[in-house]
C-alpha cells in the first residue's frame, strides 16, 4: 500500500500536465460565435453601401454645385475654386446679380406651412378623436372621402380652385394657401392619429370622467399628452409634404405669396441659367424642415413605432 500512494500522485500530477499540453497544441481558444462571414454577406453590405453611395450622389452633386463659381459651372466637374457668390445671391448679399426675394419667398413658405399645419392639429385631433371613439353611420364613407383628397392629383382640383380663389379674393394670400394646403395636411394628420387614439384603451377617458372631468377635458388632459409623439410625427410628415407643394402655390400665387418651390425657378430665368444659384436656394429651402425634425427627434422616433406592438 505504501508503494501504490506515490504512483498515485504522480498519476494525478501527469493528468494536468498532459491536458495543458493538449491546449497548447490545439492552439488558442475559438469563440463559436465568431463565424467566418458568407460570400453572400459581403456582397449584401457591398451592395447597401453601393445603393447608399448613388442615393446621397445628388445631394453631394448639389452641394458641390451651389459652391461653384458661374465661369466654372460647365467647365468642371469635382476640381473647382469653391465661393460663397451663389448663397450671397440667395440671401440678397450680392449687387452683381439681378435681385430676386427668395428670403420673402421662404418667409411665406414658413407662413404657409407653419399655418397648414396648425390648422390642421385644431381640427384634424378632435376628428380623429371622434373616428376612433365613436362608430356612427357612415364613418368609414367619411373617412375614405377624407382620404380621397389625399390621394387625387393636385392638377384635378386646381382650375376650380383658381377660379373660386379668384371670385372671393384669395389669390395670392397666405391665408388661401393655409386653406388650400389642408387638402394635403387634414388627411393626413386624420388618419394617422386615428391610429393612435385606437391603441390607447377607452377605460383612460372612463377612469378621467369618474374623476368629474367631462369628454373634452379627459382628450385634452388624459390622451392628448399620450399620444404626443404621434402628433409630433404627423406634423412633421404634414409641414415636409406643405412645405414641398409646387402645384397650388405656382398657381394660386403672384409675387405676394409665393413660396420657395416656386421662387427658386427664378434664378434660372435669363439667358444664362444659374444653376449653382438655384442649388443653393434648394439647400437653403432644406433648413427648415431638417430642423424641425432634430427638435422633435425624441418625440419622433417614438412616434413612428408607437403602437407597433400591441399586447
Amino acid at each position: 500500500m505504501a508503494t501504490d500512494k506515490p504512483s498515485q500522485q504522480v498519476h494525478q500530477q501527469a493528468i494536468p500536465e498532459a491536458q495543458g499540453m493538449a491546449v497548447a497544441a490545439s492552439g488558442p481558444a475559438v469563440d463559436p460565435d465568431a463565424r467566418p462571414r458568407s460570400i453572400g454577406g459581403i456582397g449584401l453590405d457591398l451592395l447597401t453601401i453601393a445603393y447608399f453611395a448613388f442615393a446621397l450622389f445628388p445631394i453631394i452633386w448639389i452641394l458641390m454645385l451651389s459652391f461653384k463659381s458661374q465661369d466654372q459651372l460647365f467647365t468642371t466637374y469635382f476640381r473647382f475654386d469653391p465661393t460663397l457668390d451663389s448663397y450671397k445671391a440667395v440671401l440678397g448679399l450680392s449687387s452683381t446679380t439681378e435681385s430676386v426675394p427668395f428670403m420673402k419667398y421662404f418667409l411665406n413658405s414658413l407662413i404657409a406651412s407653419f399655418g397648414a399645419v396648425a390648422v390642421s392639429l385644431l381640427v384634424g385631433v378632435p376628428a380623429a378623436y371622434a373616428f376612433a371613439r365613436y362608430q356612427f353611420k357612415g364613418a368609414n364613407d367619411m373617412l375614405f372621402t377624407l382620404l380621397s383628397f389625399r390621394f387625387a392629383p393636385e392638377l384635378m382640383v386646381i382650375i376650380p380652385v383658381y377660379v373660386i380663389y379668384q371670385k372671393i379674393g384669395l389669390f395670392d394670400r397666405h391665408l388661401g394657401l393655409i386653406w388650400v394646403y389642408q387638402l394635403i395636411t387634414l388627411p393626413l394628420i386624420v388618419w394617422i392619429l386615428r391610429s393612435y387614439f385606437q391603441d390607447l384603451t377607452p377605460e383612460l377617458e372612463q377612469s378621467a370622467m369618474l374623476d368629474g372631468y367631462n369628454r373634452w377635458q379627459a382628450l385634452v388632459k388624459v390622451v392628448v399628452p399620450l399620444v404626443k409623439p404621434g402628433i409630433a410625427a404627423a406634423a412633421l410628415l404634414a409641414f415636409i409634404f406643405a412645405w414641398n407643394s409646387f402645384i397650388f402655390p405656382f398657381i394660386l400665387t403672384g409675387s405676394n405669396a409665393q413660396t420657395v418651390t416656386v421662387g427658386a425657378l427664378a434664378f434660372m430665368g435669363g439667358a444664362k441659367p444659374r444653376y449653382n444659384v438655384t442649388a443653393a436656394a434648394a439647400l437653403i429651402s432644406l433648413i427648415p424642415p431638417l430642423v424641425l425634425a432634430l427638435s422633435i427627434q425624441r418625440y419622433l422616433v417614438r412616434g413612428l413605432t408607437f403602437g407597433a406592438v400591441k399586447g
